[in-house]
């Protein structure tokens, strides 16, 4: 299966047989690969060399590594396009997707300084405070932790925020939405993020920031997120 006095590296054409393997369905997305003993056998060659193409494919999302469980083949990255604001609950729903948040907290508190700047509140405005842990068919896809002015979603409960907050606002409320300033940079996971998003420590996570707008112009939401890279993409 692979040549060892080819010029190209033997790990590559491991990986180059891997993901053969996987557009073929042979090894199907969130089927464990077989271990690397068997893959040492398999291609007659060290460990070492295994290590370092099974590593190469995951860094590029197409493995993904659970603790004390094995290597799989990762589940198809969900998609955003960078265009529109669209909730989580519906992109999942475009990408067939069931959608569902573990809520970890929501009350009522005063805003920071940071959050009534970008909100332009007074700093003495309530606001809601809402962690969500985002998940798309059960898999954690985010953390996102959201600020809403309570005066634009008065009335605001768990169960809404379990399907929709953008729902919650548009329909329930009657605000159309408008525009959004977001901003994306890469981050290593922390232990915590790690843990909740059931990740290696020091996976790539994208880390977003939001500012959403109702459609005359007035903030809405302060959105801070970190999405699995594994997991999520953007693309313009």
């Amino acid at each position: 299966m692979i040549n060892k006095e080819s010029p190209i590296p033997i790990y590559y054409q491991i990986q180059e047989h891997i993901r053969k393997n996987i557009k073929q369905q042979k090894w199907k997305k969130g089927e464990a690969i077989p271990s690397e003993r068997i893959l040492t056998e398999q291609f007659e060659v060290s460990r070492m060399t295994i290590r370092q193409a099974v590593q190469g494919l995951v860094d590029e999302g197409i493995l993904t590594r659970k603790r004390g469980s094995g290597t799989y083949v990762s589940n198809e990255k969900v998609e955003q396009p960078l265009k529109e604001i669209t909730s989580f609950t519906k992109l999942m729903e475009q990408r067939g997707k069931k959608a569902a948040s573990n809520i970890t907290d929501f009350y009522i508190r005063k805003p920071t300084e940071t959050e009534a700047q970008q909100l332009n509140i007074d700093i003495e405005t309530d606001v809601y405070h809402i962690e969500r842990i985002r998940l798309g068919d059960q898999i954690p896809i985010a953390i996102e932790t959201s600020i809403v002015p309570v005066k634009l979603a008065e009335g605001l409960t768990k169960e809404d925020i379990q399907q929709s907050l953008y729902e919650f606002i548009e329909v329930k409320k009657g605000y159309p939405l408008g525009d959004a300033k977001q901003s994306i940079e890469a981050i290593a996971a922390n232990k915590q993020t790690a843990s909740l998003l059931d990740l290696p420590v020091d996976s790539p996570i994208l880390q977003i920031e939001r500012v959403a707008y109702l459609k005359n112009g007035v903030p809405l939401e302060y959105v801070r997120s970190q999405y699995a890279g594994s997991r999520f993409k953007f693309y313009l």
